[in-house]
């Protein structure tokens, strides 16, 4: 039996082919089809071989950060008291020191202006609206010293000496009745200080915990 069929070509004649076979359209698509995929594989090889020859230089920008440079940046501080920095403060010498540079914000004696109150707070149990805040929220009194020396003045973050940044932490927690009058804190006391809903978080590195 032959195997043999007849079509016509865009002109009209007849053209044979084997059974099976395409024929190409009259437009030329499949020869377009072709001749893209081909171009997208060749770009892709050539992309492939960028990549590997990048990867063996460097960019040459930039120059090697120094520990120095490193250290200014790494200040975080952990709830055991890690990466605290010498210096103390007192409740009286923050004092000073708040009516100087927080009063301003935070009212007098931290209970209020255009920014939030440092004390008091309902207790929590109140509600789910109840506000948050650093008596009644914070777990670690060491994240207070963080904050302060990270933000705080909000118009001049990162300008108060390790001293005052004890001196208000020593503060802020005497007015929540949370350390004495005369307490001092240091990179030794201030991790010891137990807030008062220190038990409301999960750890999640016990381990880390004072």
């Amino acid at each position: 039996m032959s195997m043999r069929r007849t079509t016509r070509r865009c002109d009209g004649a007849r053209v044979r082919r084997c059974d099976g076979a395409k024929v190409r359209g009259c437009d030329g698509a499949s020869v377009r089809t072709v001749t893209i995929a081909a171009l997208v594989l060749a770009s892709s090889v050539a992309f492939a071989q960028g990549s590997l020859e990048s990867g063996r230089q460097t960019p040459n920008l930039g120059h090697r950060t120094s520990e120095s440079e490193i250290a200014g940046w790494d200040i975080s501080i952990l709830p055991d008291g890690t990466g605290l920095p010498p210096g103390s403060g007192t409740p009286e010498q923050g004092a000073k020191v708040y009516a100087a540079k927080c009063a301003l914000c935070h009212g007098p004696e931290a209970k209020g202006g255009t920014n939030a109150a440092l004390v008091g707070g309902a207790p929590l149990t109140n509600g789910i609206d109840t506000p948050k805040t650093i008596a009644n929220f914070w777990p670690y009194a060491t994240t207070l010293f963080d904050f302060t020396r990270r933000a705080m003045p909000w118009q001049q973050p990162r300008s108060l000496t390790n001293d005052e940044v004890y001196a208000l932490t020593a503060y802020i927690l005497s007015l929540n009745k949370i350390i004495g009058e005369n307490d001092v804190m240091n990179a030794q006391t201030l991790p010891k200080v137990r807030m008062p809903n220190r038990d409301g978080f999960i750890a999640r590195f016990p381990e880390r915990m004072p």
